[in-house]
């Protein structure tokens, strides 16, 4: 009789026996094919208080019923950042989980409309375009356009367009001509001052970026605080929102990785250094971001700071309260490295109101 957990027997069964993979290739999708992505996830209170203590989250609309009500709230809401999160993380058994490089996101959007606890998110992705890779014959290029909707009215909770590299099944023949030339690099252009808004409000932006006009100088400022990644950041936060991807919770995979260990999800690096930007302004609503990117892995260990400067600003926003702010944030870690940028653009609230 065998026996199946002899050493030599079980190494010799696990080499022969056929592996049941998850995920798909780039082989696997098309231009036009829409994913609907299962299961679900209902949007908790506690899923989104933990989200957002973790990456330093603290709008107290957000926690507390008082702060709600004084923002418009019928209660305290899910935070985008979360509901971000968990969109994401429904779709990456079918999108993502072969691994492959995440090349960026845009266009993510939520409706005026506040999301409560308690609603049933559904999501479908559709493929919006696969192209080849010149540099990386095992990979392809996919970009899939993902709607987050309430199961029970259809309403879009969030959306947004992100592309990633996907593994082959069959790497492609290349001649290299994709492998661009170094060019030397020319010296940075930077502004001769860099200016920080004297506080939060809608007002103070307005001001440094009118100050800013007046001079050669742009409204810039890095944020103090500073989140070290461990485990409930890496592995814990991305599980909670059914994402699936073996490099935030799988170390024996990774250990051959250019990382040697798990990576942050790209999303708890975003928000982490979000929860650092907004914890220097008056948050109203949060509009939308585009131009995202993920520049390096983020590993347990490493500590993510925020860098931010402010684009422009209008007198116009969904309430009276409000104007509306567009900024550039760069999370960067310990060495000074940017690991993610993108455009945001949020209501802030106006102090004379």
């Amino acid at each position: 009789m065998t026996d199946w957990t002899d050493p030599d027997t079980f190494a010799q069964a696990l080499e022969e026996v056929e592996t049941k993979e998850k995920g798909n290739c780039f082989e696997d999708f098309e231009e036009g094919d829409v994913i609907e992505h299962d299961p679900g996830l209902t949007l908790t209170r506690w899923g989104n208080e933990q989200w957002m203590g973790q990456t330093l989250n603290h709008d107290p609309a957000y926690w507390r019923t008082d702060a709600a009500e004084d923002r418009g709230f019928d209660e305290p809401p899910i935070h985008p950042d979360y509901l971000t999160a968990a969109t994401l993380g429904i779709t990456v058994e079918d999108l993502s989980e072969k691994g492959g490089y995440f090349l960026g996101r845009t266009d993510v959007r939520f409706p005026e409309s506040p999301v409560y606890a308690g609603t049933e998110l559904h999501v479908e992705s559709e493929v919006v375009n696969c192209a080849t890779s010149s540099s990386r014959p095992e990979y392809g290029i996919v970009s899939w356009r993902t709607r987050g909707t309430d199961a029970e009215t259809g309403d879009v909770l969030c959306s947004y367009e992100r592309t990633n590299m996907i593994p082959r099944r069959d790497p492609v023949a290349t001649d290299g001509s994709g492998t661009a030339a170094a060019e030397d690099e020319d010296e940075p252009d930077l502004p001769e001052e860099f200016i920080a808004p004297e506080g939060g409000y809608y007002e103070d932006f307005v001001a440094a970026l009118e100050q800013a006009d007046d001079e050669n100088a742009a409204v810039a400022y890095r944020h103090e605080r500073g989140r070290t990644q461990d485990d409930v950041t890496v592995a814990s936060l991305p599980l909670a929102t059914l994402n699936t991807a073996k490099q935030h919770h799988n170390v024996d995979v990774m250990s051959d990785s250019p990382s040697g260990n798990i990576v942050t999800y790209g999303d708890v690096t975003r928000s982490t250094a979000l929860g650092h930007a907004r914890s220097d302004e008056q948050t109203w609503r949060e509009v939308g971001f585009d131009d995202e990117s993920f520049h390096t892995f983020v590993a347990v260990g490493d500590t993510v700071y925020a860098f931010t400067r402010v684009i422009e600003a209008e007198d116009d926003a969904s309430s009276d309260e409000a104007g509306t702010v567009t900024f550039e944030h760069i999370a960067f870690n310990q060495d000074d490295e940017p690991v993610y940028s993108g455009t945001r653009t949020a209501e802030i609230r106006k102090r004379s109101n």
